[in-house]
């Protein structure tokens, strides 16, 4: 038999250094990309059939193969599918992207009717090259489906290889790898002589291949009269083939749903929500995604990675292709399985294309609108889901600069001063009085401690309905979002004139005119902690409260910056403190009479005053030592009268 070696193209010779020095990021893909061939060489050969029967004779069995010899440090991967001739094999495996895919491709579209089911994996070629990062020597066997004569093609990716015709019974290619023996023990290929590494890269990477993948085991078996243990060599099948995303959502049970979240994505519940779909058209693909029932262990940590698994025709790509999801989403869990996603040579990071960037539109609109069906006709699920996943959706109203707001604000929901479940924005517009010119929010630490603030006297006795803020980051999103509607948000601890009427305006006046000498006092007692200090209508049981301006920080984003670590401390941003004292309250009453026979007491009853607005706010005292002595000065005082 003729024999003859042949040099590689220069690309060729390219692509073989940088294999063998791993521009792959993992070397163990070579079994997906080899699989990934010998399943495109069943798709292909499957196709053929569909116009010829014959040339399957009695061998349309499709099945891939796999070998391990020990002995002699081999791996094999065998298919029966298509197979190559000579000039195949010269063209397909001597040079870059030349397998015929482009051609088959072709011809696929034009019988697209009779083969919609099918899968085809493109560019031979290249993914077969990988096999070099684990291998110094690859013998390749081949036989076309319509050639009476084998080929052998052999190579030591040195920049050649020799190629003959051989002798070949059965249709289809086989590949042997012979592997390369590392001095680094640490970059060793020994592990790929093991069943159960070859069973692990098979469930990892190509479990839905749909064809049977076939591992040669070796079993040991117990013989029931002599009790005498041997050991057996069987094929046992791998992969599970067909996936669940590809099946009808109407065959597919809650249990199996249920099942295969928690086995894909090792969560021990049940999810949430699930959200399975396929688009058509211009651009394929399946995607099945999950919203966690709760947050993940290490949702908040520095290692969490958000993202999607990828697929392309079944085939697995990615971990976690970050592209599909924004920060918003980032708990999704789930996968897409698209056949025209562009892919580079290593299968395993996606060229930055169009395609990609439509799936994730696609993906965050359909998740966009899942959550407000949710919110809309299951409001309980849907507090669960935002009691777990709620802070996302808020971070992503101020993230990226407000990109999201316009659509995430219809997924904000708040408890509110006068419905005992949650609200959304648009529920809270449509239950104002007309007389109400401002949403309104207090925030805090936590709901019983809010409904206890002062500053809700005065517009609850309106009768206006109040937003509780109970996270950190909700004033950051609201300030953000700006307004809803054209209705502005604001802060309840912020001065608002629009509770007084004119009358008691006009009456304030008088009494600060009345009793300027008071108020001066105590605004020199508490000097700069207080930019004013003046009588308020706003208060109805309440003795005092602090507000802040109008222009500047609240009170809760003075706490939050004052957390930021850095060398330049946020701590030293203050809000603008304005202490208001209830005009109508006996207190008052008190401090006048105070001023009036006993005025060098006033300074501590400023302190106190001020101190007991401070606690109310729920920031810490400055001096608790000394907001201690003033008090027990004052009740010994108390006690002489």
């Amino acid at each position: 038999m003729h024999k003859e070696t042949l040099n590689f193209q220069t690309e060729t010779k390219e692509l073989l250094n940088l294999m063998i020095h791993s521009i792959y990021t993992h070397k163990e893909i070579f079994l997906r990309e080899l699989i990934s061939n010998a399943s495109d060489a069943l798709d292909k050969l499957k196709f053929k059939a569909l116009t010829d029967q014959n040339i399957l004779e009695d061998h349309n069995e499709f099945k891939i193969e796999i070998f391990i010899n020990k002995e002699k440090n081999t791996i094999t991967i065998k298919d029966n599918g298509i197979g190559m001739t000579h000039e195949e094999v010269i063209s397909n495996i001597g040079t870059i992207a030349k397998s015929g895919s482009r051609a088959f491709t072709k011809a696929l579209k034009e019988a697209k009717n009779n083969m919609d089911d099918l899968s085809i994996i493109g560019q031979f070629g290249v993914g077969f090259y990988s096999s070099f990062m684990i291998a110094n020597k690859i013998v390749l066997k081949t036989k076309s489906f319509d050639s009476d004569t084998g080929v052998k093609w052999i190579s030591t990716g040195e920049g050649d290889f020799t190629i003959e015709d051989t002798k070949k019974s059965d249709r289809g290619t086989e590949i042997i790898l012979y592997l390369r023996e590392e001095e680094n023990k640490e970059d060793s290929n020994a592990e790929y002589l093991e069943e159960y590494k070859i069973k692990e890269l098979i469930k990892k990477y190509s479990d839905y291949v749909r064809y049977p993948i076939l591992l040669e085991v070796t079993k040991t078996i117990e013989d029931e009269e002599t009790k005498e243990k041997r050991e057996t060599v069987e094929q046992e099948k791998i992969n599970s083939q067909t996936p669940i995303w590809k099946k009808s959502k109407t065959k597919i049970t809650e249990e199996e749903y249920n099942e295969f979240y928690q086995g894909k994505f090792h969560d021990w519940t049940n999810p949430l929500k699930t959200i399975h779909f396929k688009v058509e058209g211009n651009l394929d693909y399946s995607a099945l995604l999950y919203i966690p029932s709760k947050t993940p262990m290490d949702f908040y940590s520095k290692e969490f990675e958000k993202g999607l698994q990828l697929y392309s025709k079944n085939i697995f790509i990615m971990e976690k292709c970050k592209e599909l999801i924004p920060d918003h989403f980032r708990f999704i869990k789930g996968l897409v399985d698209s056949p025209d996603l562009s892919l580079n040579i290593s299968r395993e990071i996606l060229q930055q294309n169009r395609q990609l960037g439509i799936i994730a539109k696609n993906l965050e609109k359909k998740i966009q609108r899942e959550l407000e069906k949710m919110l809309k006709t299951d409001r309980d699920e849907y507090i669960k889901f935002w009691n777990e996943f709620g802070i996302n959706i808020k971070s992503g109203i101020y993230e990226n600069f407000g990109r999201y707001k316009d659509t995430l604000k219809n997924l904000l929901i708040f408890n509110t001063t006068k419905d005992e479940n949650m609200t959304t924005l648009t529920e809270y517009k449509e239950r104002m009085p007309e007389d109400q010119k401002h949403i309104y929010y207090v925030s805090g630490d936590n709901i019983k401690s809010l409904e206890k603030m002062p500053q809700l006297e005065g517009i609850k006795a309106k009768g206006w309905e109040v937003l509780y803020f109970t996270d950190k980051i909700d004033e950051f999103a609201i300030k953000s979002l700006e307004k809803f509607e054209d209705i502005t948000f604001k802060s309840i601890h912020e001065a608002n004139e629009e509770l007084s009427s004119d009358d008691d305006k006009k009456m304030l006046d008088e009494i600060e005119k009345d009793n300027s000498d008071l108020f001066t006092k105590i605004k020199e007692a508490l000097g700069d902690k207080v930019s004013k200090v003046r009588p308020t209508t706003r208060l109805k049981s309440s003795a005092v409260c602090l507000v802040s301006g109008t222009n500047g920080i609240s009170f809760e984003m003075e706490k939050l910056m004052a957390e930021i670590p850095g060398e330049t401390s946020m701590g030293a941003i203050k809000a603008e403190r304005i202490l208001e004292i209830n005009s109508a309250h006996k207190l008052f009453k008190a401090l006048i009479k105070v001023n009036e026979t006993h005025p060098e007491n006033l300074n501590k009853y400023a302190e106190v005053l001020y101190s007991q607005a401070l606690l109310i706010e729920g920031f810490q005292l400055e001096d608790p030592i000394e907001f201690a002595s003033n008090m027990t000065d004052l009740l010994i005082e108390a006690s002489k009268n």
